[in-house]
C-alpha cells in the first residue's frame, strides 16, 4: 500500500494499492483477452461508449476537480478545466472510429486498399503534474482506435486516474478495456516496457526516464511516444504590446507552480525595452496569487512535495533574484514565484529544467541573436513570440526549434491540434486529427482482378 500526501496540508488523503509485477502481468493479460472483443465492436458502438464515458466524466466534474485539489494541489479553476478536458478529448475521439478510413491505391491488375488495424494493449504512463488531461490524451485515441489500455498513474497523484477507471466501467466499457494500475514506475511502468503483450508505450515525464523507456522498448521493437522535458523561451520584441506580454508572462511559467513541461521559463526581452518591461513584469509577479488552491481566486498552489521544493530552491541564489511574489506560510510545500536575472547562458537556472516557479530573464538585441539564444538548449517543446510584426512572427516561429509555438499567446495544447516536442523534448505527436494513426498499424491488401 502507498500513502498519498496532500501538498496543501502535508496530510495523508488516501492509501492506495501498489501493484506487484505478478498483479501487473495479470492485468495486462486481461487487457489482451479483452482486446479481441473490443476491436470487433462496431465503430458506431465504440463511438457511443466513448461518448457515454465523456458524459459520465462530465457529471463528475466537480468531484474530480476537488479530488485533484487535494491530491495534486492544483487550483480549483485549473482542476475543473482538467476534468473538462478529459470529457472534451473523449468526445473529440468518439467521432474518430467511424472516420478511421484507409485508402484505395491505383495498381495494375487489381484493387489495392489499406486498413488501419489496432495495435493491441497500449501502456500509458502518466506524470504527477497533470494527472487527468495527460491520461486522457493517451487513453482516448487509443481506445477509439480499437486498442485496450493499461494506465499507470504517478505514485504521488493516483487518485483521479483511479476514479476515471471506475467511471469507465460505470459508463459501460467492458472489463479489461481500460484498466488503471497504481504502483511504482520500477515495477508497473517497467513491466509495460518489458511485457511482450504491451504493443506500445506512451510516456510523459523526464528526458532521463524517457531515454530508458525508449531503450527498453527497442528490445522488442515496441512503439513508443515520448513527451519529455522542456525549457521553453518567451520572446518579447520591442514592438510588442508590452503591457499584455508582461501581464501574461507569470501565468506562462508559474501556472501549476511551474510544474509544466511547456512552462516559458526562459524570458528573452529586447534590450531597448528591457527596463520598461521588467518594471511591468514585477507588478504582474507581485500581484500573482499564490494561495490555498481551493479558493476560486487562486492562480498558483504549492509544489507537489518537499523533495521537489528542495530541488527547485537549489536553483535560486540571492544574488540572482530580481524580485519575488508571495506565498503562504505554514503547512504545505509553498514557494513564492521567483524571477532571476541570467548573467550568462551557462547559468544553471538558464540551462536546466527547474520544474518550479522560477523564471530566468536575459536581454537580446535582434532577431538573429534571439533565435540563436532560443535554440541554445537540448529541449524544444513549446514557446511564445510577442510582436506586432506579422512577418517577424512568421520568421522567428520558423527559426525556433520547437514542436509547439504561439505568437502573442501562451497557448500550448489544444486537443484538436498536434502536440509534441523536438530534440530531447520527445518523440512523436499526441492529440490532433491524426492521433489514431499513432495507435494503429497500416495494413495493405491487394485483390487481383485478373481472370
Amino acid at each position: 500500500m502507498h500513502d498519498v500526501i496532500s501538498p496543501v496540508t502535508e496530510e495523508v488523503v488516501a492509501t492506495v494499492p501498489s501493484l506487484t509485477e505478478e498483479e501487473t502481468d495479470a492485468a495486462i493479460e486481461r487487457a489482451h483477452a479483452a482486446f479481441a472483443t473490443w476491436r470487433a465492436v462496431a465503430p458506431g458502438d465504440r463511438a457511443r461508449l466513448l461518448r457515454r464515458f465523456a458524459a459520465v466524466v462530465d457529471a463528475h466534474n466537480e468531484e474530480l476537480a476537488q479530488l485533484e485539489v487535494r491530491n495534486a494541489g492544483h487550483t480549483i479553476g485549473n482542476a475543473r478545466w482538467e476534468a473538462g478536458n478529459v470529457r472534451d478529448v473523449l468526445n473529440f475521439y468518439a467521432g474518430a472510429p467511424e472516420r478511421l478510413s484507409g485508402r484505395q491505391i491505383p495498381v495494375a491488375g487489381g484493387l489495392d486498399v489499406t486498413f488501419y488495424e489496432p495495435l493491441g494493449v497500449v501502456g500509458v504512463i502518466v506524470p504527477w503534474n497533470f494527472p487527468m488531461p495527460i491520461a486522457g490524451w493517451g487513453f482516448a485515441p487509443a481506445l477509439a482506435a480499437g486498442n485496450t489500455v493499461v494506465l499507470k498513474p504517478a505514485e504521488l497523484t493516483p487518485l483521479t486516474a483511479i476514479r476515471l477507471g471506475e467511471l469507465a466501467l460505470e459508463a459501460g466499457l467492458p472489463e479489461g478495456v481500460f484498466t488503471v494500475l497504481p504502483g511504482k514506475g520500477s515495477v508497473v511502468g517497467q513491466r509495460f516496457v518489458t511485457h511482450p503483450l504491451v504493443r506500445k508505450v506512451c510516456f510523459t515525464g523526464s528526458t532521463e526516464v524517457g531515454k530508458r523507456i525508449m531503450a527498453g522498448c527497442a528490445e522488442q521493437v515496441k512503439r513508443v511516444t515520448l513527451e519529455l522535458g522542456g525549457k521553453s523561451a518567451n520572446i518579447v520584441f520591442a514592438d510588442a504590446d508590452l503591457a499584455k506580454a508582461a501581464a501574461s508572462a507569470p501565468g506562462s511559467v508559474f501556472d501549476n507552480a511551474g510544474q509544466d513541461c511547456c512552462a516559458r521559463s526562459r524570458l528573452l526581452v529586447q534590450a531597448s525595452v528591457y527596463d520598461e518591461f521588467m518594471g511591468l513584469l514585477e507588478e504582474s509577479v507581485k500581484a500573482f496569487r499564490c494561495e490555498d488552491p481551493a479558493l476560486d481566486s487562486a492562480q498558483m498552489g504549492p509544489l507537489i512535495s518537499a523533495g521537489q521544493r528542495d530541488t527547485v530552491r537549489s536553483f535560486v541564489s540571492d544574488d540572482a533574484i530580481a524580485f519575488r511574489g508571495t506565498a503562504p506560510d505554514g503547512p504545505g510545500y509553498w514557494m513564492a514565484p521567483t524571477v532571476l536575472t541570467a548573467r550568462s547562458t551557462q547559468d544553471r537556472h538558464w540551462r536546466e529544467e527547474i520544474f518550479g516557479p522560477v523564471l530566468s530573464v536575459l536581454r537580446f538585441d535582434d532577431e538573429d541573436e534571439v533565435i540563436r539564444l532560443a535554440n541554445d538548449t537540448e529541449y524544444g517543446l513549446s514557446g511564445s513570440i510577442w510582436t506586432r510584426d506579422l512577418g517577424r512572427g512568421i520568421r522567428v516561429a520558423r527559426g525556433v526549434e520547437s514542436g509547439n509555438l504561439s505568437v502573442n499567446s501562451h497557448s500550448s495544447v489544444r486537443y484538436w491540434t498536434p502536440f509534441g516536442g523536438v530534440k530531447q523534448s520527445g518523440l512523436g505527436r499526441e492529440l490532433g486529427p491524426d492521433a489514431l494513426t499513432a495507435f494503429s498499424e497500416v495494413k495493405n491488401v491487394f485483390f487481383s482482378t485478373e481472370v
